[in-house]
């Protein structure tokens, strides 16, 4: 696990954009994993400013979601369906038939969940996964207590969740009550992950995972034993961690032909 403590999203966006970009030049039918939330909107806005200035190429690539409510139209503003349309694939030219998502709608939702497993299998799998954490330490939406071996499975959020959420709805009522996520072990399937955190509010959840007990209670703990992960945090979400000069001056010195 690499952890590389930057000033700030602008930063954390611009370097994960790198890594994309140089991907996506050597694997033009690349395979990401796309995140929702706050935390991957610097890295779209600038694949987007890419596409747009720089002929960023994304015909090819296909694109798999790691969540979705359970109950929301998947034309609802909030659905994630929507989100990622809205706030990344529609502002490049990945195809709409190229961006999977979990069926939060469907009639039988354990079948849902096996399809979008047997669509992941069949792209190849995920080469890069982008992922934000919870304050509890959860990924996609796998809560505290989530099995480390987990599937794309319907899980029912904690209420500090539902909390965090509300500020995308008109008020903590309409927030669901489940989801649809890629589980961790599905998670752990990808090849390379990056997972962002910014924010004084996400320091204690960074401290656990990359510093604490691989334990369910802290879900992105697993991320550990994973052997390609890229942490990109600033300074309020590093201000919890024990050994953060010591990151500093491994990135510092870090050869550039090892890239992220």
């Amino acid at each position: 696990m690499e952890v590389v403590i930057l000033p700030g999203s602008k930063q954390i966006g611009a370097l994960a954009a790198d890594a994309i970009e140089a991907l996506l030049r050597r694997k033009p039918d690349v395979v990401l994993g796309l995140a929702t939330g706050s935390s991957p909107l610097p890295i779209y806005d600038e694949l987007a400013r890419r596409h747009a200035q720089a002929g960023l190429d994304f015909s090819r690539v296909q694109a798999f979601a790691l969540d979705e409510y359970v109950g929301l139209e998947p034309g609802h503003s909030q659905s994630y369906r929507k989100v990622i349309r809205r706030e990344f694939t529609d502002r490049v030219n990945i195809a709409p038939g190229n961006v999977h998502h979990p069926d939060g709608s469907a009639a039988d939702i354990p079948a849902a969940c096996q399809a979008y497993e047997d669509a992941l299998k069949d792209a190849g799998g995920v080469d890069l996964q982008l992922l934000g954490i919870g304050t509890d330490g959860h990924i996609g939406f796998n809560e505290p207590g989530s099995s480390l071996a987990s599937r794309t499975r319907i899980k029912s959020l904690i209420e500090q969740t539902r909390r965090d959420n509300a500020r995308f709805f008109t008020n903590i009522h309409d927030v669901p009550h489940h989801v649809l996520t890629q589980g961790l072990g599905t998670i752990m399937e990808a090849r390379h992950v990056i997972l962002v955190a910014t924010g004084a509010q996400k320091a204690q959840a960074v401290r656990d995972f990359v510093e604490g007990p691989v334990a369910a209670i802290c879900a992105a703990s697993v991320l550990q034993m994973h052997p390609h992960v890229t942490v990109l945090v600033d300074e309020a979400a590093a201000s919890s961690l024990r050994l953060a000069d010591y990151y500093r001056h491994t990135y510092d010195s870090k050869p550039a032909w090892q890239g992220l």
